[in-house]
């Protein structure tokens, strides 16, 4: 089978790069990034010069892209995936998308014989190095089971959903959840901060505790440390919510959890933190409060 990739970026690289590395298709890759497109093509895939060059041949095109409005642009642009790929090829959007434009690109897609699902992520660049990342799927349900060992030869569980954009909204309603989440675990660790308890005594607590969680366990470790290396970036983080609040406005559903820790996240992304870690966002109840939860001895 010949595959178009397009996106391989933080975690479109290591996806097409297990795609490479355990299946026997003929993988096509494209990216404005020539290191990022280089380290595919070192494992075995083929550099194309386009998005037109890297579907024109696919049977299937898999995109990951950082907002909806890139991935409208690869989908239905100039030279984009619309005007090159050729009928009866399937198309996976990888890339966290509004379930609005998803189908707005599907439909514009099937007039030109084109199987669209969207198909977005969860697990971060870790799960996508290991290949144990979940893997939301909305679309054509025979279209997502004649293409399952594709999906596993990159994610560990892929779960069809239902419709295209149904994906889309798993994704967004789990990352609004996380992010809610890692909020609320700032505001816990720098109450106790205040209150001048051990930090790390209190992480052992909570991870031991009903307050633990899978955000928390990351989350604690990075803000006792005060390692805030973009594992996923704030500015990342700030469009998924958005996306999901968004969601949220159409159908009249309150959010205000989500609304509150949207808020937040712009005010870390007001301090210079839009490129770090989203966990940074326990940095604006730092610099409010004039104390940081990290020790540079200790360990979380």
């Amino acid at each position: 089978m010949k595959i178009g990739f397009i996106g391989v970026g933080n975690m479109g690289g290591p996806m097409c790069r297990n795609i490479v590395k355990n299946t026997n298709h003929e993988v096509a890759v494209f990216d404005l990034n020539a290191d990022a497109l280089a380290r595919c093509v070192e494992v075995g895939g083929t550099a194309a010069g386009s998005v037109a060059e890297a579907v024109a041949n696919a049977d299937v095109v898999m995109t990951s892209l950082p907002k909806p409005p890139d991935v409208e642009a690869v989908a239905l642009g100039p030279g984009g995936i619309g005007e090159h790929a050729r009928p009866g090829t399937v198309y996976f959007d990888l890339s966290t998308n509004s379930p609005i434009v998803a189908r707005r690109i599907a439909e514009a897609l099937a007039a030109k014989g084109i199987t669209m699902l969207d198909a977005p992520v969860s697990g971060g660049v870790v799960g996508a190095e290991a290949g144990t990342l979940a893997i939301m799927v909305g679309g054509d349900h025979a279209a997502f089971e004649a293409h399952l060992p594709l999906l596993r030869s990159f994610a560990a569980n892929p779960i069809h959903m239902g419709d295209v954009g149904t994906g889309s909204t798993a994704k967004l309603v789990n990352n609004m959840m996380a992010f809610c989440n890692m909020a609320a675990a700032a505001e816990g660790l720098m109450l106790g901060a205040a209150a001048g308890i051990d930090l790390h005594k209190l992480a052992t607590v909570i991870r031991t505790s009903s307050g633990n969680s899978h955000i928390f366990q990351k989350f604690g470790d990075r803000a006792l440390s005060g390692q805030y290396e973009a594992a996923f970036a704030l500015d990342l983080a700030y469009k998924d919510l958005h996306l999901a609040l968004e969601l949220a406005d159409e159908l009249g559903v309150p959010t205000p959890a989500g609304a509150q820790t949207h808020n937040l996240m712009r005010l870390a992304r007001g301090l210079g933190l839009g490129g770090d870690d989203s966990s940074s966002v326990v940095r604006v109840y730092e610099q409010a409060l004039g104390r940081s939860l990290a020790r540079p001895s200790g360990r979380a």
